[in-house]
């Protein structure tokens, strides 16, 4: 029941709503890039905050960046090594971060605009399946290189705390960009000048 004083307020306006919802974005963007596991936990089951807690920093710019192999999401084999002395972009991301599904649509044009001038890309999914990341894939015409980064694999090539997360590997095999959350699309298109 509310309140004389609560019934005497006005509704807020649409302007208001958005500009809530906005700002709730933004400080959720927030906590993800300062690393805090708290919009995950809710997202995921209980094991996967748990990991995510544990999940390392990002790696420093100008450290090696080493990826094993992984089966891509077409069945096909992506074998980093086969590619030395291209820029390498590691976009780790799921079907369900909407950080993510805010970023993908400028990752898919990085990839189109450059993968004629060298540009190697691997999308990590981690999804529980890999069937949600095909379906996603698939639903939004995405047609960059993406594979599912089960918990299996990641023992040996760990994602960093957050999501979206951004790394870019040099020709010469070093760190030239690591960034955690959600990156706007001219900050993704800014990447194409440094490959």
């Amino acid at each position: 029941m509310q309140t004389t004083k609560e019934a005497m307020e006005p509704l807020p306006t649409a302007g208001q709503r958005s500009g809530r919802r906005q700002w709730l974005a933004r400080a959720g963007a927030a906590a993800l890039a300062l690393g805090s596991p708290w919009p995950l936990a809710r997202a995921q089951p209980a094991s996967a905050a748990a990991e995510e807690a544990r999940a390392p920093a990002l790696p420093a710019l100008g450290s090696e960046l080493v990826v094993p192999p992984i089966r891509l999401l077409d069945g096909a084999l992506f074998d980093p090594a086969q590619h030395a002395g291209q820029p390498l972009l590691v976009y780790w991301w799921s079907s369900t971060c909407p950080f993510c599904a805010l970023q993908s649509p400028s990752m898919e044009k990085l990839w189109q605009s450059q993968r004629a001038k060298g540009l190697q890309m691997l999308a990590l999914s981690i999804d529980r399946q890999p069937a949600a990341a095909s379906a996603y894939m698939k639903q939004k015409g995405y047609s960059f290189p993406a594979a599912w980064a089960s918990p299996e694999w990641r023992k040996n090539f760990p994602k960093p705390r957050g999501l979206p997360i951004t790394l870019l590997r040099g020709a010469d095999g070093r760190l030239l960009l690591a960034e955690r959350g959600q990156m706007f699309a001219e900050d993704v298109e800014a990447v194409a000048e440094l490959i």
